[in-house]
């Protein structure tokens, strides 16, 4: 049996419900998880993020296969899931854990997230600053399990 070659991707864009959601419907994406990432608190909770105080952003990883689907295309996906000039939080959603992060695993995806923002800001967003954090990936902890494909579940599905 052929072993897949799989790359991971990290995004916070915001409640990491539909994020999720979204990247789950792109052919070649493997697998979601949401957690939070970023942050200066041990084992954090949901309740925690919440308060604001602990640093981290809610956030999706995102398992994909680099023959399917590029890691260019995932930041399309990105910049068009939600509002990357908005501080402090997305929509009604405030709070830095809602901001907007791209957080990276190599020197490649720094490279290539910087200029897809780069590219971005200047297609889109003349005049409106882009706030995205571009940052290492850090501890990733995978949120407790009623958040993941949380909005699949709502509608009955897995």
């Amino acid at each position: 049996m052929e072993k897949k070659h799989t790359k991971e991707a990290l995004f916070a864009a915001g409640c990491f419900w539909g994020v999720e959601e979204t990247f789950r419907q792109i052919p070649g994406v493997l697998d979601t998880e949401v957690g939070y990432t970023g942050g200066n608190v041990p084992s954090p909770t949901y309740e925690k993020v919440c308060g604001g105080d602990t640093g981290h952003a809610e956030a999706v990883r995102v398992s994909f296969d680099p023959s399917k689907v590029s890691y260019e295309q995932l930041l399309e996906v990105f910049w068009n899931e939600h509002d990357p000039t908005q501080v402090g939080g997305q929509g009604a959603d405030i709070g830095e854990q809602y901001r907007s992060a791209i957080y990276y695993y190599d020197d490649e995806q720094r490279r290539t997230a910087e200029q897809s923002l780069e590219r971005i800001q200047k297609e889109k967003y003349l005049g409106r600053k882009i706030v995205t954090e571009i940052a290492p990936a850090e501890m990733f902890t995978r949120a407790e399990e009623y958040h993941q494909r949380y909005v699949a579940k709502q509608r009955g599905g897995k």
